[in-house]
């Protein structure tokens, strides 16, 4: 008997996503999700982080990858582009959904800092960065910046030209916040309305489940090369991966994971670097771990699988069966 069921979303990015579409699938793909479900929740949802206003967003399709922009704003300093990117299209009013978006780039690549003193001298001594900060009401958060020009944005606000100014990875400065006592992180405070908070519990979460070496992620940001889809591939077979799945409130009890379909018609489970990636989709899945000798598992359970789609909120990647014949070579957890 099937517990277990494909829930049919097609993750082609350009295109919208259809209506569910319900089959069975074979009893080692429900084994590899139902023995992680239990443990899959970690306490990331729409609703949790509603404090900017809004409802929870209805289901919205995935979407396209970037365009290509400028990477620097300011001659010199390379800007994160995805993040720098999506600030630019953060509403005045945001929604929880657009604060996830929001912070599963942050994770994407490095953000510059304003630094009271040697910036340098501190870290070589191993101290914590003194964090520049901006207090709103009764709560002080550290800043951090998304571009060279959010960066000089700030600077001309204040005049404050005695501080260091130096890009660092994302996971660096967030720690250096949770090490802290600010109540959380402000992206660009100066560049308004292209401006956002992570509070300090989503950045908790945010680092709870995490793959340290950020790898698939730093590999899908990045410039593509002939290299990419075989590194990719590569890190799914010892990397924390994650799938989406959604058990209907009426049914059978089946558990539905989504899978995305291409234009011609393969299918492709979708798999995820990080929970964020899940809830971003706005579909109101939970994110379930599994590990890449687990997706093999449910690969070879289902011929009629094409390979996976990694992302498919953009950055994506497909990846074929052929592509993944490592990862297929993986013996069950």
């Amino acid at each position: 008997m099937a517990l277990f069921s494909r829930r049919s979303k097609d993750a082609q990015p350009e295109q919208p996503s259809p209506e569910p579409v319900d089959h069975s699938v074979q009893e080692a793909a429900a084994a590899a999700v139902a023995e992680t479900t239990s443990a899959a929740s970690v306490g990331i949802s729409m609703s949790s982080f509603r404090g900017l206003g809004g409802q929870t967003p209805t289901a919205s399709a995935p979407a396209a990858p970037p365009r290509r922009t400028p990477d620097e704003t300011v001659p010199g300093l390379k800007d994160n582009v995805l993040l720098r990117d999506s600030l630019s299209r953060y509403p005045d009013q945001p929604q929880s959904a657009d604060l996830m978006d929001l912070a599963r780039q942050v994770l994407q690549g490095h953000l510059f800092l304003r630094v009271r003193g040697d910036a340098q001298a501190l870290m070589s001594e191993g101290k914590p960065l003194p964090l520049a900060s901006i207090t709103l009401g009764e709560h002080r958060f550290a800043v951090a910046f998304s571009s060279g020009k959010a960066l000089a944005d700030s600077i001309r606000a204040d005049g404050d030209t005695a501080t260091s100014a130096m890009g660092q990875p994302a996971l660096l400065v967030l720690r250096n916040v949770l090490a802290s006592d600010a109540s959380g992180l402000a992206i660009d405070p100066s560049s308004g309305p292209a401006r956002a908070i992570l509070p300090r519990e989503l950045i908790e979460k945010m680092l709870a489940a995490l793959d340290e070496g950020l790898t698939i992620k730093t590999l899908l940001a990045g410039e593509r090369t002939d290299a990419t889809t075989a590194a990719v591939a590569d890190a799914m077979t010892r990397v924390p991966l994650w799938v989406a799945v959604n058990r209907p409130a009426e049914g059978d009890g089946r558990i539905g994971v989504a899978e995305g379909r291409a234009p011609d018609g393969s299918r492709f489970l979708e798999v995820y670097s990080h929970p964020l990636e899940v809830v971003a989709m706005g579909r109101g899945d939970t994110a379930a771990p599994l590990s890449g000798a687990r997706i093999a598992s449910a690969l070879r359970a289902d011929e009629g699988l094409a390979g996976v789609i990694v992302d498919p909120r953009g950055p994506w990647m497909r990846l074929s069966r052929e592509h993944l014949a490592t990862l297929l070579a993986l013996d069950p957890d």
